[in-house]
Formats: structure tokens, sequence, C-alpha cells
């Protein structure tokens, strides 16, 4: 496994802290309004895109793929035979193409490709592996329409994370081809909800507890899944052969135990596998993308290790 060491920060950017801030926000109206309704969570949620400054030279298209509604992220003179597939996070409940084609489009212009982030089924309407399934559907349309599957990419934060390693794990499992790479930012992955940042990191968070993420479990697995299952768990996957790998996480975030032992696990199975926890950082730092320089400093490594 590749480590991309990031010397300590001295201090953390003033930009930086509107993410921090923005958690603190929905988390302190969460605690204030406990009873709010799905819809009124998920407009919340949706408030995740003002983190990210617009990026120049981007154009936007709503378009369907594979069944599956989504945006199209499209550069500039990008690749369009090598597309990111990106999967937002927000507990598979919340969260949508909308709060997150920014985040997408900055990833997508460092990268020189084009990225199509789905409006995939959400929790609990539909349970696990709704998710999963629009993932598969995405990337076996791409390649049914003349993509290679090694000029594809799965990306996702946060449970995003968990699908865009999920995905390929499925499509394995279907005898298809699996992308080529795979991009997981702050990944939730552990059903059990029992990483050990959720304690130690619990103060230096400003959003994620264990309360907020059992919801989110049980909205999700619906009481029915096991939550030791490899595709809505992937701590119990088995990761011979899995995509390039690259995962991050905000030194101060309650899942950064998430994203290092998904990572020891592929490193485990001989995957290639790159770790960047970059210190101070909240839940997806690079939500930040354009604004703080943790986030495109973040970017630009992630841009790197694509081309390597």
């Amino acid at each position: 496994m590749t480590t991309t060491p990031q010397a300590r920060a001295s201090r953390i950017s003033d930009e930086a802290d509107v993410l921090r801030a923005l958690y603190a926000d929905w988390a302190q109206i969460l605690r204030d309004m406990p009873e709010l309704s799905i819809r009124l969570v998920r407009s919340l949620f949706d408030e995740w895109h003002q983190a990210a400054v617009e990026p120049a030279g981007v154009t936007y298209d709503e378009g369907i793929v594979g069944g599956v509604p989504g945006i199209w992220a499209v550069p500039d003179g990008a690749d369009r035979t090598k597309p990111l597939v990106y999967l937002h996070g927000g507990g598979f409940a919340v969260g949508s193409a909308a709060s997150h084609r920014k985040i997408a489009a900055h990833v997508a212009k460092a990268l020189g490709v084009t990225a199509f982030v789905l409006d995939y089924r959400r929790a609990p309407e539909h349970p696990h592996p709704a998710q999963v399934e629009d993932g598969v559907a995405v990337v076996t349309a791409l390649v049914a329409d003349g993509i290679a599957a090694s000029g594809i990419t799965t990306i996702g934060d946060s449970a995003g994370g968990n699908l865009a390693i999920a995905v390929p794990l499925a499509l394995r499992e279907q005898g298809a081809a699996m992308p080529g790479r795979v991009i997981a930012f702050s990944p939730w992955v552990d059903m059990e909800n029992a990483g050990p940042t959720l304690t130690s990191n619990a103060e230096s968070d400003a959003l994620i507890t264990p309360e907020l993420l059992q919801g989110m479990i049980d909205g999700v697995l619906g009481g029915t899944v096991d939550p030791a299952t490899p595709l809505a768990n992937p701590l119990y996957a088995d990761f011979t052969g899995f995509p390039r790998l690259y995962v991050n996480a905000g030194s101060a975030e309650a899942l950064l135990s998430d994203a290092t032992r998904v990572a020891d696990r592929v490193s485990a199975a001989g995957g290639d596998v790159t770790l960047s926890v970059v210190d101070g950082m909240q839940h997806v730092f690079c939500f930040l993308a354009g604004r703080a320089p943790e986030a495109d400093d973040e970017i630009a490594r992630v841009a790197e290790w694509y081309r390597g």
C-alpha cells in the first residue's frame, strides 16, 4: 500500500472552515428538529454543494444512463472515452446529483475526463441492494455503448465511496469486467458501526455520530440485510484482483478508520491501493474544491495518481 505522507498543517486554512461550519449547522438542526421529514432532510443536505466553488470551463447536461437518471459534467476538451461514474454520498438516503455535481466536475476537470453523477434510488424507500444495482446498470450501459471497462472509474464519497467499491465487486459477481480504477473519498463502509475513530474523533468531527450512522444503517438495510453482507459492507469482501484504488480521509473525521481499514483489506489482498489522510480535515473535505487549498491539493494528488 502506498501512503501519501501529508505534512502536519500548522493551521487549517480559513477557507476549509466553511465545511466544518456547514456540518455544525446541520448537526444543530438535526438535534433541534429530530422529527424532520425525509423530504426536508434531503433538502437540507442538498446544501452540500455550497462548499465547492463552481469550476470554470465545465458544462452540465441531464441524462439517463442504463435507466438511471443523473447529471453529466463535461469539462472543456475532456476525454469522453474514460468517464467517471460518480456515486454521491449521504448515507444512501440523502444527497443527489445536484448536490454533488460541482465536486464531481472538479475531479473530472483535473483528470481531463467526463463524469456522470447518478441519482440512484435512495433508502429507505429503496433499501440495499438498489443503490448497487443502479451503479452496475450505469457501468454496464457505458460498456454496451463501447466504453472499455478499463477506462471507467467508479468514484464516490461517504456512502457513495462504499458504492464505488461495491459496484466493481458486484460486476465481478456477474462475470463482467470491473472498472479500471476506483476512487473513494471518506468512504463509509462499516455497516456494523464499529469503527474505532467513531469514538476517538467524536470531538473533532462536526457532523458524524454513531447515532446518525445507525439511523442510516437501519434505513438502507431495512432490518433484513446482514450488516456483514460484502456488497453492503466491503470490509467483508474478497478484494482479490480489485482495481487500482485511491482512498482518502480527513484526520479529524469519525469515519477515518473506515478508510484505513478498507485500504488495509485491499492491500492485504495484494491490491494496488493509495491512502491519503489529510491533517485536520472533515468528512469529504474535497467538497471544498475551488475554495480551500487542502481540497485543491488533494484533487491534484488524485490526478497524479490517475495518470500514474
